[in-house]
């Protein structure tokens, strides 16, 4: 028996839909990145983008567990000598909760070419629309 090996032409594409609210950040980003990589499919191969596009609604009503809201920080850096800035998640999930909950996911994809590319299908929106009418997408459940 020959081992299956898929090819970019044999990926079908499916579009979910992510209701964040009352979802705790880690749980929803583990489940989000194992779609988006295709783990989820039986024809997942690892050398291979072969996951499905995932949009995330209500990204400003993730809970975070603990005392992480207060606690936590996300750091990013200009570049330059003293550059390096952090934001409390108590502010980011304010004013920026996309980031939040972009951020989650990418820390739970590799580090590499093809998870760039993958993260690339992530779509996330604070409130409950979404301009992606066309797909037809699927509710995904947790």
């Amino acid at each position: 028996m020959r081992t299956y090996q898929p090819r970019p032409t044999d990926v079908t594409r499916t579009w979910y839909v992510v209701d964040a609210t009352d979802q705790v950040l880690g749980r929803l980003a583990t489940r989000i990145a194992t779609v988006l990589r295709g783990k989820h499919k039986p024809t997942f191969a690892p050398h291979l983008d072969v996951g499905d596009f995932v949009i995330v609604v209500n990204a400003d009503k993730v809970v975070l567990t603990g005392d992480k809201l207060r606690q936590s920080q996300r750091h990013y850096h200009s570049g330059y000598p003293g550059g390096l800035r952090s934001v409390p998640f108590a502010d980011l999930l304010a004013t920026k909760p996309e980031e939040l909950v972009a951020g989650a996911v990418k820390g739970m994809l590799p580090s590499n070419k093809l998870a760039r590319k993958q993260i690339k299908k992530l779509k996330v929106y604070a409130g409950p629309d979404h301009p992606h009418e066309a797909q037809q997408p699927q509710p995904l459940e947790l």
